[in-house]
């Protein structure tokens, strides 16, 4: 179960479902009413943050293990580490800066314990993850279920209808402008 002050709430799907093109979507939606979102992404390969020739990855290249770069618009930290497992959900929550959240998004992460929306489209024949996953808190398909679950069932098409469901389900009250009462530590908990 993943600790934090702020709800967190994850999109969880196959490779080439959409997750990213739909959160580019959601995002500015949710933001509509000043929500300060964080966002993790998991990736599964190497990345770079900078461009090669740019002076924070030269360095960091030159063997600085911690890079920041900052501005007056934004910093970024850059950390390298030898360790060769794939990165724990709840470390990168214990990173964010939660003072300033109201919500965690997380794309991916889809085999750690945490409230998530199973983000699936019909044309990739995979199998559904809700079935054998307690953490799914929704279904957004393209698609009918395979089989019958009480879980609320989206269209992964209708972003409106996801971000209504993530401001009413997972934050509460936050639509009508209160501050978000309902919190998610492993299961929704409804507001009083």
């Amino acid at each position: 179960m993943i600790e934090s002050r702020v709800p967190v709430l994850g999109f969880a799907a196959y490779s080439g479902t959409g997750k990213t093109t739909l959160l580019k979507q959601l995002l500015p939606l949710l933001g509509r009413n000043g929500m300060r979102i964080g966002m993790i992404k998991h990736a599964h390969h190497s990345f770079e943050v900078d461009t090669p020739g740019k002076d924070s990855y030269e360095l960091r290249k030159a063997g600085a293990s911690q890079m920041l770069i900052a501005s007056r618009q934004r910093w970024a930290l850059m950390v390298d580490h030898e360790e060769r497992a794939e990165p724990d959900l709840q470390d990168m929550v214990d990173q964010m800066d939660q003072e300033r959240l109201d919500l965690i998004l997380v794309e991916g992460f889809k085999h750690e314990r945490f409230p998530k929306i199973e983000l699936s489209r019909s044309a990739l024949g995979k199998p559904f993850l809700f079935v054998d996953d307690p953490s799914v808190i929704a279904v957004a398909t393209d698609a009918e279920l395979p089989v019958p679950t009480h879980l609320p069932v989206l269209d992964i098409n209708d972003v409106d209808q996801i971000a209504a469901f993530v401001r009413d389900r997972v934050l509460g009250r936050y639509a009508d402008g209160q501050a978000p009462e309902t919190l998610v530590f492993g299961s929704i908990t409804e507001s009083k």
